[in-house]
């Protein structure tokens, strides 16, 4: 019999969301741009989804002592999700072409079987026309749906929609 990992199932994993500490990545004195990322997970039907967990990973800046590179937040009764981190910086892509700065977003809720894996980007950023992934996703629209906006100095806002119209591009592993 498999052995559930936090990788196939949030299982013994859920109650670190009850830490909201874990939703920012500087709480260990990490150096650089610090930004808020927040948003609102919504359902098919435009309903706040509250029962969600979202990790937040990057790989830019390094993980390191004061740096773990990712973090854990819930989704709150109104669906809603912050995270604060550093502003990541470009990375090598397929092809060693350079990968705009984003951010890995997984999500884990009531009726998902598996994760969702998701991007945000950051708008404005010179390499998100270039950017090889993001790349994929030819319409204009879906693309947009990976695209955090400006929220306030420092902040952003990447809202998540699981399904129907304007449903966020997920990627698959």
């Amino acid at each position: 019999m498999p052995i559930a990992t936090s990788f196939q199932t949030i299982g013994p994993y859920w109650a670190l969301i009850e830490h909201p500490e874990m939703a920012d990545l500087t709480r260990f004195g990490a150096a650089g741009e610090n930004v808020v990322l927040s948003g609102r997970m919504t359902d098919g039907d435009g309903a706040p989804v509250a029962d969600a967990a979202i990790e937040l990973w990057q790989a830019s800046p390094a993980a390191s002592e004061t740096f773990p590179g990712w973090g854990r937040c819930a989704c709150d009764r109104d669906g809603r999700f912050r995270f604060t981190t550093l502003k990541p910086g470009p990375l090598p892509g397929p092809g060693n072409a350079q990968q705009a700065p984003h951010v890995a977003l997984t999500i884990f809720a009531r009726g998902i079987l598996t994760r969702l894996v998701t991007r945000a980007y950051f708008d404005g950023e010179p390499l998100n026309d270039a950017d090889p992934i993001l790349g994929l996703v030819e319409d204009p629209a879906r693309r947009a749906t990976l695209i955090a906006r400006p929220d306030g100095p420092g902040a952003w806002r990447i809202d998540i929609r699981l399904q129907g119209e304007s449903e966020t591009v997920f990627m698959e592993f």
